[in-house]
Order: structure tokens, then sequence, then C-alpha cells
């Protein structure tokens, strides 16, 4: 038992430590930084009823398809309905050499302006 602990504890220590940005840290930061890309992974339907203004919307399942599109330069803010979802879109960016942060929450906690 206690090498299966061992195990999962050296596993944890080789994930990704993805950033974690709160909702108001990201209303700031795409104010100011320019390089700043917000990427909406939900599917067509949920983003139907809105998403966040400005951002792109390249559902998950499109992720690995989609990166070689996007500029290595950029810091891309992965955003879906509850934070799940894009932390997935989030590691495997980041395995890819991208910038990334996961907004906590995601959709549920953004009380900002949306757009249809």
């Amino acid at each position: 038992m206690i090498k299966l602990e061992e195990t999962r504890i050296e596993r944890m220590n080789e994930m990704p430590q993805i950033n974690e940005i709160l909702p108001n840290e990201l209303q700031q930061l795409v104010k100011e930084d320019k390089n700043v890309v917000i990427v909406d992974v939900r599917e067509d339907d949920e983003v139907a009823q809105g998403m966040i203004k400005d951002a792109k919307h390249i559902p998950l399942h499109k992720i690995p398809h989609s990166i070689n599109n996007l500029d290595k330069d950029k810091h891309y803010v992965l955003v879906c309905r509850s934070g799940g979802r894009s932390m997935k879109a989030a590691t495997f960016m980041d395995e890819h050499g991208f910038k990334v942060s996961n907004m906590t929450g995601g959709m549920l906690n953004w009380d900002d302006e949306i757009v249809l």
C-alpha cells in the first residue's frame, strides 16, 4: 500500500502545474496585456448561450488540430463551463509549449460582459 501511495505522489510531482486565474483577475489582465487570448473550449450549444467578449471559440475536441494555427508568443487563458475541460485543454497546450492559464470556476463564476 505504501508503494502505491509513493507512486501516486511521484506522478503528482510530474504533472504540469497550470496557472489558475480568477475571473476578476482575467478581467484586469485583458485590459493590461494585449498578448492575452481567451479561448472558450465549450461546445457550440453552450457558447450560443453567451461567451466572454473577444474570446476565441475552439471546442475542446478541436484543440489538438488547432494548435498549429496559434501563436506561441501569446498567453492563452482557457475557459469552459466550470473549469474541468479548460484545464484539460490548458494541460495539452502547456505540454506543446504554449503559455497557458485556466480560469478557475469557468463561466459559472464569470460576472462580466458576455456576447451572444
